[in-house]
């Protein structure tokens, strides 16, 4: 490892004029504006009886040509295996309803009759578990979907806002609910997935069985930016845990509650005294649908508020030295990548993810400068969960001056680097700090005494660790 001294500070500059992949605004996938630039994401409700058409026999040919369609247009997938909708027949597969004693309710729903299906029926619960098991076999690691969302009730939404809600009949038992629930969790482990925020409430089995928590499922909310959104949906939210996106993606949809929210949802100044932009960086979304916003607004406008979601990688440093190149890497977004991705300098790969970088943190990577590699080469990243013309990118704007991991507190600053084969610090004042790794471990905690304007050795060691300030005690 080079002397700190002899780090020479790169020039580097690049912007994302983008929209970054798994992040933004989603179309549904049959709009007619689903080729745009200004979306990486399409959504669509999926069928069970379309994918089983026999106990123990799959069809996964209507999966497959929708994310075929959603891929070809340089976008990704997101997927909601629904029951119940509005209007409509269940999906219940048919092998299914022909069982004895299977009967599906009929009742109204806005005013329009709508089956739900018989949640009694052992085979229903049977088949739903299984199902999850075979798609997650099939698509956990398929590049051509970003996210799922899970659920029951209307539009698999976690509720029946309006028929019969009838656990044990219309809507799952509590008791099956966690064992769904903990199913997911066993099946899904690198695919993302969501249940709605609905799953808040009393006919859910959280309140009884708390340790749901914290299982692996991120949240959406299908009725975002509405008027009454603080009383209402915000409680849901800060029922999973207020930070619950540092590590599990948040998403929804805009409100249609009414045609006034839909108009504006997306306006700069706001609507109900906020905007879209801010919430997103509140709730830390990924993503969120947004089918109807063309009617309202330019794509420039769609492509900004795609932007104001996820992750957004800069290089805040971009150094070389006689033998190694020495990367930091900042998330400037308002959320994390949940799939893994890898900075990369010429053939060489980074051995620490991108992945769960939390925004406001850098990581720092080392890459050996092989004799074949010049100044001019730039970073990049690798990443495996992006469909043929998608890409991460970095933004960067470096003139040639160095990068520090900065972090402010009230009572100043403290700064750190990596030299000499370890980490050096300084502040002007006492700074309580958590070293973590990117997968979140604490490797170190404590307070660092002040140095003035030197450079000291810090009490930790390790490369690709970020650098958290934390509140100093009370004396």
């Amino acid at each position: 490892m080079a002397a700190a001294s002899n780090w020479n500070p790169l020039p580097l500059r690049d912007s994302l004029t983008g929209v970054q992949p798994m992040t933004g605004i989603v179309y549904w996938t049959d709009s007619d504006r689903n080729t745009s630039d200004a979306v990486a994401l399409e959504f669509s409700y999926m069928s069970f009886a379309a994918v089983s058409p026999a106990d123990g026999v799959w069809n996964w040919k209507p999966v497959d040509s929708l994310l075929d369609a959603v891929a070809s247009r340089k976008h990704q997938a997101i997927l909601r295996f629904r029951y119940d909708y509005v209007g409509l027949p269940t999906t219940v597969p048919a092998w299914i309803q022909a069982k004895p004693g299977y009967k599906d309710t009929v009742a109204l729903s806005e005013n329009q009759n709508t089956s739900f299906s018989d949640w009694r029926s052992a085979d229903l619960k049977r088949f739903t578990l299984d199902f999850h098991k075979a798609f997650a076999a099939r698509y956990q690691d398929d590049k051509r979907l970003a996210f799922v969302q899970m659920g029951f009730g209307l539009w698999a939404e976690y509720h029946i806002y309006d028929g019969p809600m009838i656990l044990g009949r219309t809507f799952p038992d509590r008791t099956f609910q966690a064992n769904f629930l903990r199913h997911l969790d066993t099946v899904y482990t690198r695919l993302p997935w969501n249940i709605s925020i609905d799953a808040a409430n009393d006919w859910a089995p959280f309140d009884s069985l708390p340790s749901l928590k914290t299982l692996g499922f991120g949240l959406f909310d299908d009725s975002f930016m509405s008027q009454n959104h603080e009383t209402e949906n915000r409680p849901n939210w800060l029922y999973f845990g207020e930070t619950r996106w540092q590590s599990h993606p948040a998403g929804g949809e805009l409100s249609y509650y009414t045609d006034f929210d839909q108009q504006h949802a997306l306006d700069s100044a706001g609507m109900y005294g906020r905007t879209f932009d801010s919430q997103a960086a509140r709730y830390g979304l990924s993503y969120m649908i947004g089918n109807d916003q063309p009617q309202y607004h330019s794509d420039t406008r769609i492509r900004q508020a795609s932007q104001a979601c996820g992750y957004r990688f800069r290089v805040v440093a971009w150094e070389a030295s006689a033998d190694s190149f020495r990367l930091g890497i900042s998330n400037t977004g308002v959320a994390p990548l949940y799939r893994d991705a890898w900075p990369a300098v010429g053939t060489d790969t980074g051995k620490i993810s991108l992945r769960g970088l939390t925004p406001g943190d850098t990581a720092w990577f080392l890459f050996p400068r092989r004799t074949t590699v010049s100044n001019s080469v730039v970073p990049s990243i690798a990443c495996g969960h992006c469909v043929a013309g998608q890409k991460i990118g970095l933004e960067a704007n470096l003139a040639g001056s160095a990068g520090l991991q900065t972090k402010s507190h009230p009572m100043g600053s403290v700064e750190c680097r990596w030299g000499l084969e370890s980490w050096w610090y300084r502040c002007a004042q006492v700074s309580r700090v958590r070293v973590v790794d990117v997968s979140g471990r604490t490797v170190w905690r404590g307070e660092l005494p002040p140095t003035g304007t030197a450079w000291k050795p810090a009490p930790f060691t390790g490369v690709g660790l970020v650098v958290r300030v934390m509140e100093l005690p009370e004396r």
